[in-house]
């Protein structure tokens, strides 16, 4: 109780920081050339009637069927308009949605949803077509694990719930079929074979029947909904934000057929949302659904999005005149825009994307030309004091400048994973000993130059040269990489000295980059990435398996790097055993991280890069989750007279670390 009170007081807070404080011009007031929190504090208030938010859209949706969509602006659509089972506050913490309550048995692989009864599923005019049952979600997950229909989300089914696959194959078997010509294997065997996406010739391989009932998502009545798992997954909340998991009238869809989600009559809508108006490349309208079950909490009349080509050039000057209510400002504006007195007040960031995250990476497995001396880079990377020392010596600031001049301190990231990304009873980053790390900063001269010593006396004892080659590779379609690079350089270089390593800086493949460089180990230190698939610290883990095209710690032959290794999937291995008890799942998956971090097996740089924008929401209202696209809803949020300035920006975001910290 104590911390739903600290929350729901915190929430206030924010609002009345943006509400009481927020500055600069908008479309309405009489003086937009006010500056400073003073002149315009008095007029900074939430829009209470005709509430409708406007914005520009440079990209047509090419569908609006949810089941089938993985790209993010056709997402933006679907989450207003079809709740889930769950939703979020705006700070992460789970709350009932189209399911009231929900238990798990003891291991995590059955979990059992009570779906809120009088909720109705309506067409764009608001007419009521049938209730919402635990039947539509066994709809949405049967037509997503027909290969038929191609869901480009069935991944998130795909080894998780029971059946799913095993339906895949068959109807991905079944589709093959026709097109399947007979012959024989190299061993005389009759097969059939199917052309490839290549061109070439392939066995089809044969799928055994599976029915379509042996998914393991049933209705157990109206309003009872179970899901089967393959094997526990504490986090299972967390992946029901995918649109296999979202509900779907299954007598609509089959009635629609191919036309479901062409357009906006060929869609029903339970959310906070009706998608009242859609006109491809023209105008989409999404409107308050007023028969909501939750209507009180929205607070937006209307969601109003007008297509033009031009919106990343025009938005700014729009939103000045008063047309729109948001508008990106683009990286090679923003200055000029933050010392104009008319603008200036009206800009703050984007907010941070935690579901994703960059470091840079020692690989074990070097597979690059000899001219960069891969032999003498092994004894190297496999000495723990030579990693220390790059590590101590690698001041991110200057390079996350060339990403953020304004604000580089908010990419930084100090851990695996990020900071706000996964919490339970207090952020992950603050469990164990990833705390220290949390709150702190590798970036120190002295142990970098006492780390150096050490290593040279071990490397030189190991038969190793100086100075030691570091191939360090790079996207040239990447922006700002090739000069990020030539910071690392310079920062480490300067610190350490030439004469013990010299870092050589090499631009890849335009096209098939990863392949070429980072899967096939052609680098010796590298910014590598990762995207969450859920919201666990288990998901961060994936890239230091022993079948990853990461760093290849597994295939070190060093006998010290092995035992190290060993030590660390054991930590893993141990986490992922704890199923329920969250806090002492994120205590064990910590101790596992800053195993990782403590040996110099990882450097943690950023996350994803912000822009910057003016608008009129107060994200920190809005709902949060750290994976998903909790954050592209707009329930919860009010239109404001005025957007944030970077100060009151700021302030809003301290005071939810605060409240996200515990």
């Amino acid at each position: 109780m104590q911390t739903m009170k600290r929350l729901l007081a915190a929430v206030l807070t924010l609002t009345m920081v943006f509400a009481l404080a927020a500055c600069g011009g908008n479309s309405g007031a009489a003086d937009s050339t006010a500056t400073g929190a003073a002149a315009s504090a008095e007029t900074a208030a939430p829009v209470t009637e005709n509430a409708v938010y406007k914005t520009l859209y440079a990209s047509e949706v090419t569908t609006l069927n949810y089941l089938v969509s993985s790209q993010t602006y056709e997402w933006s659509i679907a989450v207003n308009v079809v709740d889930g089972l769950v939703e979020y506050d705006p700070y992460g913490n789970v709350k009932p949605a189209l399911a009231t309550s929900w238990e798990q048995n003891e291991d995590a692989t059955v979990w059992t949803f009570h779906i809120r009864e009088g909720v109705n599923w309506v067409d764009k005019d608001g007419n009521v077509v049938a209730p919402v049952t635990a039947n539509d979600w066994v709809s949405s997950a049967h037509y997503a694990c027909d290969a038929t229909n191609a869901s480009d989300t069935f991944y998130t089914m795909s080894g998780v719930i029971a059946g799913a696959d095993a339906y895949y194959n068959w109807t991905a078997y079944q589709m093959a079929l026709p097109n399947a010509t007979d012959g024989t294997d190299e061993e005389g065997n009759a097969v059939k074979f199917i052309t490839n996406e290549d061109g070439e010739q392939e066995v089809l391989e044969e799928a055994p029947e599976a029915s379509i009932d042996d998914i393991g998502v049933k209705a157990l009545d109206d309003y009872t909904l179970e899901f089967t798992l393959e094997s526990p997954r504490p986090y299972f909340v967390s992946m029901l934000s995918f649109g296999p998991y979202m509900p779907v009238y299954g007598p609509f869809l089959a009635e629609c057929g191919d036309k479901f989600g062409t357009d906006n009559s060929n869609l029903l809508y339970c959310g906070a949302f009706i998608l009242s108006t859609f006109k491809p490349q023209q105008l989409h309208i999404m409107t308050k659904n007023p028969t909501y079950w939750d209507k009180d909490n929205v607070f937006l009349d209307a969601v109003q999005s007008t297509y033009n080509a031009e919106a990343s050039s025009i938005s700014a000057t729009m939103y000045q005149s008063g047309e729109v209510d948001e508008a990106d400002v683009s990286s090679n504006l923003l200055s000029a825009m933050l010392a104009d007195p008319a603008t200036k007040d009206l800009i703050h960031p984007t907010r941070s994307d935690t579901s994703y995250a960059y470091w840079y990476l020692f690989n074990f497995d070097p597979n690059f030309d000899a001219e960069f001396e891969p032999d003498n880079w092994k004894i190297a990377v496999n000495n723990e004091n030579f990693r220390k020392s790059i590590v101590h010596a690698f001041n991110r600031m200057p390079a996350l400048a060339t990403n953020d001049r304004v604000d580089p301190e908010s990419l930084k990231s100090n851990t695996i994973t990020p900071a706000a990304f996964a919490i339970a009873s207090k952020d992950y980053a603050y469990y164990g000993d990833l705390a220290a790390y949390t709150e702190g900063d590798n970036f120190d001269e002295a142990a970098a130059l006492d780390y150096k010593q050490k290593a040279v006396e071990e490397l030189t004892a190991a038969g190793a040269t100086f100075p030691v080659k570091m191939l360090m590779c790079y996207n040239p379609t990447v922006s700002n990489w090739a000069e990020e690079c030539q910071v690392v350089e310079q920062t480490i270089e300067n610190i350490l000295g030439a004469d013990y390593v010299d870092i050589i800086i090499q631009a890849g493949p335009e096209t098939g980059f990863l392949g070429a460089i980072r899967r096939s180990g052609n680098y010796a230190f590298m910014k590598c990435n990762w995207g969450a698939d859920y919201a666990d610290p288990e998901t961060w883990t994936d890239p230091f398996t022993d079948d990853s095209s990461y760093s290849f710690i597994y295939k070190s032959e060093d006998p010290t790097t092995q035992a190290q290794y060993a030590e660390y999937q054991q930590l893993v291995a141990d986490a992922k055993a704890i199923t329920n008890d969250m806090d002492a799942r994120y205590e064990a998956f910590a101790k596992a991280e800053a195993f990782l971090l403590d040996h110099a097996f990882v450097i943690p740089f950023s996350i994803s890069k912000r822009s910057y924008q003016m608008c009129n929401l107060n994200v920190f209202e809005g709902q949060y989750a750290s994976f998903g696209m909790a954050s592209q809803r707009f329930k919860g949020q009010h239109l404001y007279d005025t957007s944030m300035s970077m100060e009151q920006f700021q302030a809003a975001l301290t005071e939810w670390k605060a409240a996200m910290a515990g």
